[in-house]
């Protein structure tokens, strides 16, 4: 299947073999149209359906071009859309439309062209070929790998206008209010704050208390884990501490229970070898990684078990414990009983079959192991047996109706995930149950009651409080962080999978022990990353895992960059090499990095190496203007934790920028008389203003190319908090007369070989199939579809409406963003 750039190219092979009569002239219209405007919500609205099942949302998503479909149908009163017969236009909004459009419900014109078109011979056999009978799940895999493009902003919190293209309409007030303050430059910047350990809350200021999920110190994380919790939770960090905020940012390793045991035993070492072992290696990792923890601790401290104790006896004090026998699977091979996560048979609720012995990852049920359908010991897979003991359990039925009083609270206020909304009523749905907060393990947190001193803590009992004494062992003065509600607003970042814990359990744990504790204000979940076209696996050698990226050769920013491209925002999405490379070059090397490369070359050839003097015209205040307001969604953005959006602002400020200097042409100008060498200067005096903008809002996401790009313009450090703090302000913080450095390229281009070298090597036992000569045409494609959109553009019969473009060059330039970087060429992925 090849997916959106197909529509031109037939586009252009229809221009080379017709005459050009009004028959090619609305198929030339349809086929743009279609690629500009049709396919996007096509691909928006099939990742609705197939990815979310969200079948009402993505009908509101195609409501307009079916609506249009519908009037331009009924208009022409002709079963096709150019006359009595079927034409390259018909086929081709068809093969776009099909894969959703089964029913068109009260369309009457539409039903009847689809089903003509869609009887004809070659359409069948089109459709048999693609989706092999399944319907829209047959594209799963493929949607994964690409995550829906937002090409129109509606779900962009702002109420401003919109202009029939998605692009925001630029008031006079508002062009000539971001100029005025954009030339005031850095007078009133606010000064600039070293942070100080420890970092505690102050009186005054928005006080965030940031954590990360425990990673498991028995393995070494993979992308999906590192783009789960640690990475995003980084951005926002970094994020924060731009804004101002007073911002703590913890984390550390998950040591205890009977995961750390068996990993110990298959090397030959203590438990506490092993923690100390891959402790060392996560943290290795996260700093190559560039994850800027105020500090990474572990859950192996005396710390832990102190806080972990108290919370217990409060709890046992105040009721909210009950005593119980529960019946355990016991492997009689492995002469044990079986840790929750060392078991696994058929989910009782939906039949999954490889359902773990506390969760479900498929419905997401809680759920006892001796509920499991045909279990299995995950060590020796023989069959468990069922024997007693008696354990301890947190009384969350007693709990529950202050636990909703709370969430009512949180939820309504803070920003929580729409998955971890639903996850969490989920759970309060079916009523919540007794937990038990004990096991049958040696290496764990004691339990210190007399009765159960053979027994330490269940790991989602203790895991979480782990959060506490990490940073207890940061600072004494842990309390004023979380015992402080009132002065602190706690943030989560986690994978789905975590949420219940730290919406029910964990919350349920700190009401009970009634100690003023600090309770997560938001909760930010992701969905799952997978690889390619199928799961991580260390054992099988499938992915790419934290220890191994930095052997590739890739800078840890472009791993930061594509992860944080594909975020799992949404619904799952997957790693695709291909596609990692295509948005190196693309993006980071064509867009971002041309731009910036650009603008700082033209100050040092030119001006040597002096900003010039810039006076600026209504096509530069306009730029400013449109800097500043995507300056200013990337910061609303940010703010509600919309990460992979907030990225495609950046994106945008750097192909304004890439169009500003394209249509100015300042290489040319600057031989001219001094009229074009004083607009020469303002150009690339203003463009550089522009990559000092983009060195500030790029630092959240890769820190390495924000502190290269603000060393090689030598941009004063109060550019950052001048810019990022209160609302956003765009301002000029290199003026005329500023000198820059040495001007060198940002990022390399990744090569075919390299990559097909890449995928082999990490692809285990699924090593994909795919033929080079496939390969080679993604990359090569953007070359081609620049020379087929220019001789569209140039010799098209049709002039662009003047409400929708200025100039023709503007219209080429715009027609460039929606075309080529917006739609990206999309092959098969298909083995």
């Amino acid at each position: 299947m090849q997916f959106q750039y197909i529509n031109l190219e037939c586009k252009y092979l229809f221009e080379c073999c017709c005459r050009k009569t009004l028959i090619y002239n609305v198929c030339v219209c349809v086929c743009v149209c279609v690629c500009v405007c049709v396919q996007p919500a096509v691909l928006q609205s099939l990742h609705m359906v197939a990815l979310q099942g969200k079948h009402v949302e993505a009908a509101a998503v195609m409501k307009e071009p079916l609506n249009w479909l519908e009037q331009s149908l009924s208009k022409k009163n002709t079963p096709f859309l150019t006359a009595e017969a079927v034409s390259v236009a018909d086929v081709v909004l068809w093969a776009a439309l099909f894969p959703l459009l089964s029913d068109s419900g009260e369309l009457r014109s539409v039903r009847g062209w689809f089903q003509q078109v869609g009887g004809l011979e070659a359409c069948q056999t089109a459709a048999r070929r693609v989706l092999q009978g399944k319907g829209v799940e047959a594209l799963k895999t493929f949607l994964q790998k690409h995550p829906a493009t937002q090409t129109q902003r509606r779900d962009s919190p702002t109420n401003a206008t919109e202009a029939e293209d998605g692009e925001h309409v630029m008031t006079v007030e508002e062009i000539e209010e971001a100029a005025q303050i954009w030339s005031e430059g850095l007078k009133a910047s606010p000064a600039v704050t070293e942070r100080k350990h420890p970092v505690l809350p102050q009186e005054g200021k928005r006080n965030v208390l940031l954590t990360s999920a425990l990673p498991y110190v028995n393995n070494v994380p993979h992308l999906g884990n590192i783009i789960g919790c640690v990475l995003s939770a980084d951005v926002f960090a970094r994020y924060g501490r731009l804004r101002g905020w007073n911002l703590l940012f913890i984390c550390g390793t998950d040591e205890y229970g009977t995961a750390t045991e068996n990993k110990a035993r298959e090397e030959g070492l203590t438990p506490q070898e092993i923690c100390d072992k891959y402790h060392a290696v996560h943290a290795d990792i996260y700093q190559w990684f560039q994850i800027d923890f105020d500090f990474f601790g572990r859950t192996t401290t005396e710390r832990q078990t102190e806080i972990a104790q108290d919370i217990f006896w409060r709890l046992h004090e105040r009721g909210f414990l009950l005593e119980d026998t529960v019946e355990q699977l016991r492997c009689e091979s492995c002469q044990r009983f079986l840790a929750d996560r060392f078991v696994e048979g058929e989910c009782p609720h939906c039949r999954y079959p490889e359902a773990r012995g506390d969760q479900c990852d498929k419905c997401g049920r809680l759920i006892n192991a001796v509920e499991l359908r045909n279990p299995q010991c995950k060590v020796c897979k023989e069959t468990p047996v069922i024997r007693s003991s008696k354990h301890l359990f947190l009384n969350l039925p007693k709990l529950e109706d202050e636990l909703e009083q709370w969430l009512d609270k949180s939820t309504g206020s803070g920003d929580w995930t729409a998955n971890a909304r639903h996850i969490t009523h989920s759970w309060l749905r079916d009523g919540l149950k007794p937990r038990c907060i004990t096991r049958d393990l040696r290496w764990g947190t004691p339990v210190p009651h007399e009765d159960y001193k053979e027994k330490v803590f269940y790991v989602w009992f203790d895991a979480p409080i782990g959060y506490l004494s990490i940073t207890a062992n940061y600072t004494d003065q842990w309390e004023k962080w979380w015992k402080n509600p009132q002065q602190v607003e706690l943030y989560n970042f986690m994978a789905k999978d975590n949420v219940p814990f730290h919406s029910v359990v964990f919350p349920c744990s700190l009401l009970g022990a009634q100690d003023n504790y600090t309770l997560v204000n938001h909760l930010i979940a992701t969905e799952y990353l997978n690889y390619e076209d199928t799961k991580f696996s260390k054992s099988r050698g499938v992915g790419v895992f934290g220890d191994m990226a930095k052997d590739t050769g890739i800078p840890s920013d472009v791993w930061r960059f594509y992860l944080l491209y594909l975020r799992p925002e949404g619904q799952d999405s997957a790693f695709s090499w291909s596609d990692m490379a295509l948005k190196n070059n693309s993006e980071l090397l064509n867009n971002l990095g041309n731009f910036i490369n650009r603008a700082g070359m033209f100050v040092s050839k030119f001006f040597d190496g002096c900003v010039p003097e810039m006076l600026l015209n209504e096509d530069d205040k306009r730029l400013i203007a449109q800097v500043r307001w995507e300056l200013k969604q990337y910061i609303q953005l940010l703010d509600k934790v919309r990460i992979r959006d907030a990225l495609k602002c950046i994106l945008n400020i750097s192909r304004h920028g890439n169009q500003y200097i394209q249509v100015n042409e300042p290489w040319k100008k600057i031989k001219g008389g001094d009229g074009d060498r004083q607009r020469a200067g303002t150009v690339t005096g203003l463009s550089v203003n522009v990559a000092c903008l983009l060195s500030v809002v790029l630092e959240p996401y890769m820190p390495s190319v924000s502190y290269t790009i603000r060393h090689q313009l030598q941009a004063p450090p109060t550019c950052v908090s001048a810019m990022l703090q209160n609302t956003g302000t765009f301002i000029c913080t290199l003026p005329a007369g500023h000198s820059i450095g040495t001007v060198s390229p940002l990022f390399q281009k990744l090569e075919n070989e390299q990559i097909e070298v890449l995928r082999k090597r990490f692809g285990g036992q699924q090593v994909c199939k795919r033929h080079s000569s496939i390969i080679n045409q993604g990359f090569q494609a953007e070359t081609t579809k620049l020379c087929f959109l220019d001789k569209y553009i140039f010799n098209s019969p049709f002039s662009p409406p003047k409400k929708k473009r200025r100039c023709a060059q503007e219209f080429k330039l715009k027609f460039y963003k929606y075309s080529i970087l917006e739609l990206e060429l999309i092959f098969d992925s298909q083995p």
